[in-house]
């Protein structure tokens, strides 16, 4: 009998979890103890709407009046969300969505896409975050996929829909005259005119989204996020300063887990969030935190790369002071674009690890991050990181790699399709390999299935990547491993150079020669005026293993 009940310790440690995590909520204001009444309200609201909808449902009801986005449109309160998507839910009702259905949301960062999640919430519809950067093949695998009974999508994406079968019907989520739009495409704002914007009768059950993995190696995968409890907030929160009652500029899609993340916790901090022009531009970003003094930006990585990258002229032209937090993650980001990043914008940088199934897994701080600007931190509250060796024997010594698995009660369950992550003593696998130093502090080495045997030696590429990144010549760099007769494989660089690049193959090579091990050296090195990336800035490494080196 005691041999499938949890032991005594675990069940301690989980209890002072929760105890530690509420203590961090209150630290950071996300729940009054003089108030407790909001806080159950709260729990209540997020229990039968879900966490997104649930959050926007109770600001509603105490602080009716006060902005909660901004957008090209203007500003919306949390009283206007919560009235027009009723008055939504209503009319995707009509349209025959219930609750249990599956709908798919194929848009840019406007109130079109909040207003579709918090209707879907209110009707125990399952939405499935689809990603913007989709070619036809991997958006129409998801949508069969996922069963998905309709799709609501912004008018820049109606060529997409040629991939999916007729009969599914779509709605536009936001139109522009350019696209050339037929006028009986139902809009969000045609099915919702005449709707009663009164409460609706509750689901039975949340319907939850589906936040797609970033589907770098082959068609995306589906992880469910039906009921998240409000403790999750914590680790969001617990390293991060996260403001409160300020304004967030969101630069990040919030179709990933990135952007999504600090939106919901950014609205549950009473925060006005504001959305960019629904493309990035990186001045027009520093225009925007100047322009409604923002506290916080999230951003992906090379996004932040994009911005510093800006003529020093233009860098001079804004004032960051506002600026307290900017939360970056979806990718790992090159050590000398944090250093530019603590120069320029301040100690602001908070540099997130995680990933679409474990979510958070390290946060690390602007001082961890100036003494080591490749480290990816430390885990917040409630969450424990272990390496395992190949054996999958747990590793304790400094400074050696091996593969991360993380302990987080909020990590997903399973894909859609029914697989899900190895799991080593009650811990995911995050794909990941890394190490520790001395201080407890984690370092990303690469991905484990991207390693390369070279000469029976194991290579990770964002060693030497960083390394070239380093360089004052060189913008960006991708190294990857190509079939070799002689070692089995091959280093291979591809180099985006800077403006002031020799573009010399033999220098880039003494220059890797010089600072790592021999075996580490690329053999060839391709300079290339971009790297191929998805929309959430992840290199995509198949579009270079298959890329034809001898026209280059």
């Amino acid at each position: 009998m005691s041999a499938v009940l949890p032991s005594a310790s675990s069940t301690l440690r989980k209890v002072g979890d929760l105890v530690l995590g509420a203590n961090t909520m209150r630290r950071r204001g996300l729940f009054d103890p003089l108030r407790l009444d909001h806080a159950v309200r709260s729990v209540v609201a997020i229990g039968k709407y879900g966490p997104f909808a649930g959050v926007v449902v109770h600001s509603a009801q105490t602080r009716p009046n006060s902005p909660a986005i901004a957008d090209e449109r203007g500003e919306l309160t949390f009283g206007e969300l919560d009235r027009q998507s009723n008055a939504l839910a209503r009319a995707l009702s009509a349209q025959g969505i219930t609750e249990g259905d599956v709908i798919a949301v194929l848009a840019r960062d406007h109130r079109g896409l909040v207003l579709t999640l918090l209707a879907t919430g209110k009707l125990g519809v399952r939405a499935v975050l689809m990603n913007t950067g989709f070619a036809k093949p991997q958006f129409a695998d998801v949508a069969a996929r996922e069963k998905v009974k309709a799709v609501l999508h912004d008018s820049e994406f109606i060529e997409l829909m040629s991939a999916i079968p007729e009969s599914i019907p779509r709605i536009l989520t936001w139109s522009d005259e350019k696209d050339g739009i037929d006028a009986s495409v139902p809009t969000l704002d045609s099915l919702m005119a005449g709707q009663s914007t009164e409460p609706l009768k509750l689901p039975s059950k949340p319907g939850g989204m589906v936040i797609l993995t970033s589907g770098t190696t082959g068609t995306p995968k589906g992880a469910p996020r039906d009921k998240v409890s409000p403790f999750i907030s914590a680790q969001l929160v617990d390293r991060i300063p996260v403001p409160r009652d300020s304004t967030i500029l969101m630069a990040a899609p919030i179709f990933h887990a990135t952007g999504l993340s600090q939106f919901t916790i950014g609205l549950a901090l009473g925060n006005r969030i504001v959305f960019q022009q629904r493309r990035f531009d990186p001045e027009a970003t520093l225009a925007n935190i100047e322009k409604f003094g923002a506290e916080e930006l999230v951003v992906v990585p090379t996004m932040l790369q994009r911005m510093l990258d800006l003529p020093a002229e233009v860098l001079g032209k804004y004032d960051m002071s506002t600026l307290k937090v900017i939360f970056a993650a979806g990718s790992a980001i090159p050590p000398d674009v944090v250093t530019r990043s603590l120069d320029y914008f301040g100690d602001s940088l908070y540099n997130v690890y995680g990933s679409t199934e474990c979510a958070v897994i390290t946060v690390a701080t602007p001082p961890e991050l100036r003494g080591a600007p490749n480290t990816a931190g430390k885990p917040p509250v409630g969450i424990r990181v272990a390496l395992y060796d190949e054996q999958r024997k747990r590793i304790t010594a400094p400074n050696v790699t091996g593969t991360i698995f993380i302990e987080n009660p909020h990590s997903f369950k399973a894909y859609t399709d029914g697989r899900t992550k190895e799991t080593v003593d009650g811990m995911m696998s995050s794909g990941d390999v890394g190490h520790f130093d001395e201080r407890g502090l984690l370092f990303i080495d690469g991905r484990d299935d991207d390693m390369i045997v070279s000469g029976g030696e194991n290579v990770f590429p964002q060693e030497v990547e960083h390394l070239l990144a380093d360089r004052a010549d060189v913008l960006e760099a991708a190294v990857i491993g190509v079939d070799d007769r002689e070692f089995g494989k091959r280093l291979r660089a591809f180099v985006v150079p800077g403006p002031e690049s020799k573009r010399d193959v033999q220098e880039i090579k003494d220059y890797v020669k010089a600072n790592l091990a021999r075996y580490k050296v690329p053999r060839e090195v391709i300079f290339l005026d971009e790297l191929p990336r998805n929309a959430t800035g992840k290199l995509l490494r198949k579009p270079l293993t298959e890329m034809d080196v001898s026209a280059e």
